[in-house]
């Protein structure tokens, strides 16, 4: 199978099920302009915009993911390249964020999404929220969380499950990176 881009593989299956821009932009609540954003320029929006455009297109999110499937378990070797992409707001011509690798991109159906992330030290990215939950574990730094009102701190060895639908963000607690192994699970 070919490898197509985010913005392809979501105009694919516009395509595919006759949907406009306008009519997913109605169905998941994501603006046209980020819908034309993604598809035309390339750019790759932060997770929460993501999940809702494969709300809205009726797919789950691996399938804007993957570059191909497989029925029985998925192995990813240390040494693999994975799927990768970057969020984050925009600094001048560079993005500093979050950046994914995914560890099961090839799996058939599955429900989860698996990454390990790291979180550059001057991330900017805004409170999000979506359907589902989500896990993470800290690899390695200090963690800072907002979820709804509340913040807090996970260290190197902590762990936190919570609702995605409540608006939140994870960043660097001091200044220096931290690498995450994050959970997403979103319903079908």
């Amino acid at each position: 199978m070919a490898k197509f881009t985010l913005g392809e593989r979501i105009a694919e299956i516009r395509k595919t099920y006759s949907i406009s821009r306008e009519e997913l932009s109605g169905r998941s609540g994501v603006s046209t302009d980020l819908i034309a954003n993604i598809e035309d320029n390339g750019h790759i929006p932060d997770l929460a915009p993501l999940i809702k455009i494969s709300r809205g297109l009726g797919v789950r999110l691996g399938t804007l993911l993957d570059d191909h499937e497989q029925l029985g378990p998925v192995i990813s070797r240390k040494s693999s390249d994975s799927t990768q992409f970057k969020t984050g707001l925009p600094q001048g011509d560079t993005h500093h964020g979050l950046s994914f690798n995914a560890l099961a991109a090839d799996k058939n159906s599955r429900h989860m999404e698996p990454f390990i992330v790291t979180i550059e030290a001057d991330a900017l990215q805004e409170k999000t929220s979506h359907e589902g939950e989500e896990f993470i574990y800290v690899l390695e730094g200090t963690l800072a969380l907002e979820y709804g009102m509340d913040k807090d701190t996970l260290n190197t060895g902590d762990s936190v499950y919570y609702d995605s639908i409540v608006p939140h963000r994870v960043f660097c607690a001091d200044n220096k990176p931290v690498r995450i192994l994050a959970v997403i699970y979103t319903p079908v």
